[in-house]
């Protein structure tokens, strides 16, 4: 190869690396500078989101004592403790209710067709919180090879109680008013405990093992969101949602 030859060819190489490392700079910068994904701007809506935490001494969790009932020791092989006080390893609560309460925008529609279901397990009700809305169907269904009795005390709504044998069809119930919170328990086994959140909207969450929630597709406006727990109480928080953006809430609850 000619010295000329190979002086073109070092030129070519300088040149491909320079302009692929402008490629890689221009490429990193349009990455960085992409706004994150939120809300719903097609349909003009967005979101709520967040964490609950917690802040202070953890509550120390009782076992429970299923032995009045030899079927529901059976169902379990280690000690189940109450769920009620339970803080997640990450400083955060789950089974927190987290709804819209009122706002500048009328949200309330037409309750889902599908049912929400309240699952009798292992002498445990699952889920131990859950949402449903006014005019929705609640079923209550059995596995356990024993008898439970489903007392659901309302006080704004109908209360009622129910005697379930093992193997019989679900109990379905709808629920007429608005209401926060609902307790459920078992006159059979007095430690079987559940919360039952009634709302006149779909925009409801029950927070995890990460104390996180979401409420997707929410139209914008001010809002009022509460946050109910079973064992530290309630807390609100303004909140303004704009169209394709998320609004972030997060409360702290702190040990009694």
């Amino acid at each position: 190869m000619t010295r000329n030859a190979k002086r073109s060819t070092a030129m070519r190489t300088v040149l491909l690396s320079v302009f692929l490392g402008l490629g890689t700079v221009l490429l990193a910068g349009i990455v960085k500078a992409a706004p994150p994904q939120a809300g719903n701007a097609a349909s003009g809506t967005g979101e709520i989101a967040g964490k609950i935490y917690f802040k202070g001494t953890k509550p120390k969790l009782l076992p429970l004592d299923m032995g009045k009932d030899p079927v529901c020791v059976s169902e379990h092989s280690a000690t189940v403790y109450a769920q009620d006080g339970t803080v997640n390893s990450n400083g955060t609560l789950p089974n927190a209710f987290v709804y819209i309460k009122q706002g500048s925008v009328n949200l309330a529609g037409p309750a889902p067709r599908n049912s929400v279901d309240l699952t009798q397990s292992g002498c445990m009700y699952e889920p131990h919180v859950l949402g449903i809305m006014v005019g929705q169907p609640l079923q209550v269904l059995t596995l356990d090879p024993t008898t439970h009795n489903i007392h659901v005390v309302a006080k704004i709504n109908r209360e009622w109680n129910v005697t379930q044998q093992p193997g019989s069809p679900s109990v379905i119930r709808k629920f007429t008013h608005p209401e926060i919170m609902i307790p459920v328990h078992c006159n059979e086994h007095p430690w079987m405990k559940a919360y039952i959140g009634v709302v006149s909207n779909p925009f409801y969450a029950v927070t995890g093992s990460d104390g996180s929630f979401v409420l997707k597709n929410v139209p914008p406006g001010e809002y009022t969101l509460a946050v109910w727990t079973a064992t530290f109480g309630t807390q609100e928080q303004k909140v303004v949602v704009r169209p394709g953006e998320t609004a972030t809430a997060d409360l702290t609850f702190e040990g009694r």
